[in-house]
């Protein structure tokens, strides 16, 4: 999978699934193997991230269609400013979300085709890894970890999420479901596996 520009990995699922946990490990491993890395997250902390963070924290002045093109928005600008300069200079990109959080997580107020369409220009991730973790071992995660609970963290729409990402796993090519309710070890070795055979060979 190799090429001329660097490789965007992206890593996906519900909060609490534990995807900056593997983000952070997969990044450390391909540094030890002599590789360029960048590790970025969305929503970002440019002024629109700012903007999205205040609305999951449940504003109640703000639509959910707005916030899906809030994150569209946010997206649009972390390509340009971030992610392709990177993948120009052979980079790989590990992000911690993507686009199909917007589409698991947006189809539940929102029109799927819309979040597709307004998703559709921008740059596919050459490898992603869903983590499907149970909700309520995220929610049970969640609480240990923070004080408050975000927009979307409840048990009942994070199961309708949790079956969009499931769903959603043939929308991109090199998309692989890892089993999140384990040890973050044996989670980490699945995806180095996968990393390794697909972009290390």
């Amino acid at each position: 999978m190799t090429g001329e520009n660097g490789i965007l990995i992206v890593i996906e699922g519900l909060d609490g699934a534990g995807l900056s946990t593997q983000a952070a490990i997969l990044a450390e491993f391909l540094k030890g193997a002599n590789k360029e890395v960048m590790l970025i997250k969305e929503p970002t902390a440019s002024p629109i991230g700012k903007l999205i963070k205040s609305a999951l924290n449940r504003n109640p002045e703000l639509s959910l269609l707005a916030l899906q093109l809030l994150f569209a928005a946010d997206r649009a600008e972390h390509l340009e400013t971030e992610i392709e300069p990177a993948l120009s200079a052979h980079k790989i990109v590990i992000s911690d979300r993507y686009i199909l959080s917007s589409l698991a997580f947006g189809a539940v107020d929102n029109d799927v085709a819309f979040l597709k369409e307004i998703n559709s220009r921008f740059r596919k991730p050459d490898l992603t890894f869903i983590i499907d973790t149970p909700p309520r071992v995220c929610l049970d995660r969640i609480t240990r970890s923070r004080d408050n609970v975000e927009l979307f963290e409840e048990e009942k729409r994070l199961e309708k999420v949790r079956e969009q990402f499931l769903a959603l796993k043939s929308y991109f090519d090199n998309a692989f479901i890892v089993d999140g309710d384990r040890e973050k070890e044996d989670v980490s070795k699945d995806i180095k596996e996968v990393v390794e055979k697909t972009l290390m060979d």
